[in-house]
């Protein structure tokens, strides 16, 4: 297996209910690193002359970068997945083929997601972003906290109120396909084949020159820069052919609580297990009619089937997510020294400290494990019932909104406290 996997989501309409996109991640990281959910608010940047810092290296900044809330892993600059205050939400996979990966420092793809997010009013102008800085900067530099280097190339899923769009990379080369209606999923491979919508300009040629591709026959990504055979990719046992039956399973029905169900299946893989395993997970809810709002739902903790989904609604002056938000070490030198982020630190925000003792009580304790999963699911369950008040009605408590995500994870939080208690 490649040492990471993940698995990202979106279904359209016809496929959905109400008229809603909805979009789903699992992230699949190192079991012990720590995912934080962060928000950061929308900011005009007057002193274009200062260096934005990503993970490694400096960009160029832009005049107004817009409000995220990401998911991301606590050591990074960037997020594994993430949405804006405009519905924009992404997420990325590692992906790996013909073209050698760069281990040489550059933008990591987890930085390009939240670049996307931040610059980026739709899906579509998301992509112009990642792709405009993949060519000036480049892709690369090692993906993982601590002693074990790996690098990878970037696939990202990015939708919107409207459409999604795939974006998959090889080195700066690259192709991209539209997605209007239906469902999509994303995994560890290249999967766009002859659908493509838009490329970088040398994609073909390039393939040309590494005699990958003949000229003649039609061309097809996936295939000519990865080794896949991309007749057997829908046919295969892989965790990209499971989701895509999963999603299709769900057709026409599609609600974001299928899309939490789907990222909690244990037998198709994509709720993870292991020394890779599900570090956090996430759910949006895309409403066509713009008046109403996006939903954004996140755990902040590993173990889909085992965490609550805690919605997060943009509005001004929105409280910061300080139970979810991990301690910084930005003047330690074993951080700042290369090679970067050698030494692990303790990373664990006050959510996922909690988390992690109320799952040695969900492993030891059957009745106790019991009683305290059915109160998180009825927490969830009342969360969604709210979420679903507020699309149905179009009416937003703006002042309850501003504190609804903290709000929930202090209801989580007390939940396991009342167990180790009780």
């Amino acid at each position: 297996m490649e040492p990471c996997s993940c698995d990202t989501f979106v279904a359209l309409p016809p496929t959905t209910v109400d008229n809603r996109i909805i979009f789903g991640k699992n992230s699949d990281r190192p079991c012990d690193e720590v995912q934080e959910v962060v928000y950061f608010p929308a900011a005009v940047h007057d002193n274009l002359k200062e260096h934005l810092k990503c993970t490694y290296i400096e960009i160029d900044q832009v005049p107004e970068t817009y409000a995220v809330v990401l998911s991301r892993p606590a050591w990074l600059w960037g997020a594994e997945m993430g949405a804006n205050e405009h519905g924009v939400c992404i997420g990325n996979e590692a992906v790996w083929g013909r073209e050698e990966v760069c281990d040489e420092e550059a933008l990591l793809g987890m930085d390009l997601v939240r670049l996307g997010l931040e610059r980026a009013d739709t899906a579509e102008k998301a992509l112009n972003v990642i792709v405009d800085l993949l060519e000036k900067y480049g892709q690369g530099g090692n993906c993982s906290e601590g002693r074990m280097v790996f690098s990878y190339h970037n696939s990202f899923l990015i939708a919107d109120r409207n459409e999604a769009w795939i974006l998959e990379t090889a080195g700066k080369y690259w192709a991209a396909e539209k997605v209007q209606e239906g469902v999509r999923n994303i995994s560890n491979q290249l999967s766009i084949t002859t659908k493509i919508d838009r490329e970088h300009p040398d994609m073909r040629n390039y393939a040309k020159q590494k005699g990958w591709w003949d000229g003649k026959k039609e061309f097809d990504f996936a295939a000519t820069y990865s080794y896949l055979d991309t007749a057997k990719m829908m046919t295969s046992s892989g965790r990209y052919c499971e989701g895509y039956k999963l999603l299709n399973k769900h057709k026409g029905n599609i609600t974001f609580e299928t899309m939490m169900e789907i990222l909690r299946d244990k037998p198709s893989g994509i709720n993870m297990e292991g020394e890779f395993l599900t570090t956090a997970s996430m759910v949006s809810i895309l409403p066509q009619d713009s008046n109403l709002p996006c939903v954004h739902f996140f755990t902040g903790t590993p173990h889909p089937e085992r965490s609550v989904f805690k919605p997060f609604v943009f509005v001004p002056n929105i409280s910061q997510l300080s139970d979810t938000s991990s301690p910084t070490f930005e003047l330690e030198d074993s951080v700042k020294k290369k090679p970067h982020f050698n030494i692990k630190p303790d990373r664990r925000h006050p959510l996922y400290q909690k988390h992690q003792e109320a799952l040695e009580i969900l492993d030891s304790k059957e009745e106790k494990a019991k009683t305290m999963l059915d109160t998180m699911r009825k927490l969830e369950k009342e969360l969604f019932k709210e979420m679903e008040s507020i699309l149905q009605n179009k009416a937003l408590d703006v002042d309850k909104i501003v504190n609804l995500f903290p709000q929930c994870t202090k209801d989580e939080i007390r939940i396991y406290k009342s167990n180790f208690s009780s």
